[in-house]
């Protein structure tokens, strides 16, 4: 049996978990809580607390890391760098979650795997840090993905524009990508099926847009009228929603394509908004 250790268990791990035979794959998940532990042990699956956990399993044959990085870089990296190389020759797959939040902002020009690093906020720096922890060590079957903006089930513009938290903000010449939580388990499936060690994925949709069609999208779904316009300068944003604002830039998913032969589920927010609705 595959067993598969997910340093995080959020949005992503857990969707690709769901998809995994259980009859085939045992997998493990962490949690920084212990009430977050008996969460996922409540899924079906293996739950751990992260500082808790002394030892990697000796029967895991993948690992997932999905928690983001600190100051110093990768947080699993420093705590568990010298077991993960000690055992390469048993982990037959490594994944990295990261965030096209690496190539910075390109005033919406299109960017693909092989474009340069040039993060503007203090995330992305983090990220490539990370990367660049993870790269140096050549003996792991390492892959890492570069995730877009992700959206599904619970975590969508139709929910906002329900919740009424939605805003229209205007921001001239603003692009983001996106991509589908389902889009993002069936391309690590497909890693997982034909590994490529060191190659890295850019995981976004075939239509970069502006933020706030999808916005005007969701409230046509759902028969309402669009929140009003707001321009980015007045508009009530967190700190981390305004940092998405500092990068403009289409990302490009060619690769999982013609590497991965992987066909997008929800090619764009339209069909995956209808899906969701």
């Amino acid at each position: 049996m595959n067993h598969l250790l997910c340093f995080g268990f959020g949005f992503s791990a857990k969707t690709l978990a769901k998809q995994l035979d259980p009859k085939l794959w045992r997998v493990t998940g962490t949690s920084r809580t212990e009430e977050g532990a008996k969460a996922i042990t409540a899924q079906g699956f293996e739950g751990v607390v992260f500082d808790e956990l002394q030892n990697i399993p000796e029967t895991v044959t993948h690992i997932l890391v999905s928690v983001p990085p600190d100051n110093r870089g990768d947080v699993v990296l420093a705590k568990f760098g010298k077991e993960i190389i000690a055992r390469a020759k048993s982990i037959e797959w490594l994944g990295y979650l990261s965030t096209t939040g690496v190539y910075g902002d390109r005033a919406g020009a299109w960017v693909d795997e092989d474009a340069a690093l040039t993060p503007n906020t203090d995330r992305g720096h983090k990220r490539v840090l990370a990367e660049t922890q993870w790269q140096s060590i050549t003996l792991l079957p390492l892959h890492i993905f570069r995730l877009a903006g992700i959206y599904g089930p619970g975590r969508n513009a139709l929910e906002m524009v329900k919740s009424g938290r939605a805003q229209r903000v205007i921001k001239p010449g603003q692009i983001f990508s996106r991509i589908h939580v389902e889009d993002i388990a069936g391309v690590l499936l497909a890693s997982i099926a034909g590994p490529d060690p060191q190659r890295i994925y850019n995981l976004a949709d075939d239509e970069p847009c502006p933020p706030q069609d999808v916005i005007t999208y969701a409230a046509e779904l759902l028969g309402v009228a669009p929140p009003p316009e707001v321009a980015f300068e007045d508009a009530s944003l967190s700190a981390m929603a305004k940092s998405f604002y500092a990068d403009s830039k289409r990302v490009s998913n060619a690769r999982i394509k013609s590497e991965l032969g992987y066909t997008l589920k929800y090619p764009n927010y339209r069909v995956g908004l209808k899906a969701l609705l």
